[in-house]
């Protein structure tokens, strides 16, 4: 694997070099989530913002230096990204980093909605 910086641990993320990674693995400051590459539906973005829509998912990327991210991401080639610890929230070398990875369940979402309507008395 090829990474965005030196240290694979410290990366913001992780490109695979060699096959196309199966899956998306999100590394968040509390909880790690695994999604598959097959679920991907498209990305949007620029420098500082990435959006990334998934069938099961919605994951939005904050930071800077993120346009590398983003056509790796439109290649299908990101295995996975590392949301930084409060002390490492500065640029590395290539001005790259992520301040805040926001994970959003897209079914999560749908039967919160579905639950509110349907209390209403079928309005």
């Amino acid at each position: 694997m090829n990474t965005a910086s030196v240290d694979k641990n410290k990366a913001p993320w992780v490109i695979s070099a060699a096959d196309y990674p199966p899956a998306l693995e999100i590394v968040l400051l509390r909880q790690k989530v695994i999604i598959s590459w097959n679920q991907f539906v498209y990305a949007e973005g620029g420098d500082d913002e990435v959006r990334i829509a998934f069938a099961s998912h919605d994951v939005v990327v904050k930071g800077a230096g993120l346009d590398p991210l983003l056509r790796a991401i439109a290649a299908n080639r990101v295995a996975l990204i590392r949301e930084s610890e409060r002390s490492e929230r500065f640029p590395d070398p290539a001005g790259r980093f992520v301040r805040e990875i926001v994970l959003r369940k897209i079914d999560a979402e749908y039967e919160a909605n579905a639950s509110e309507n349907g209390n209403r008395g079928g309005e």
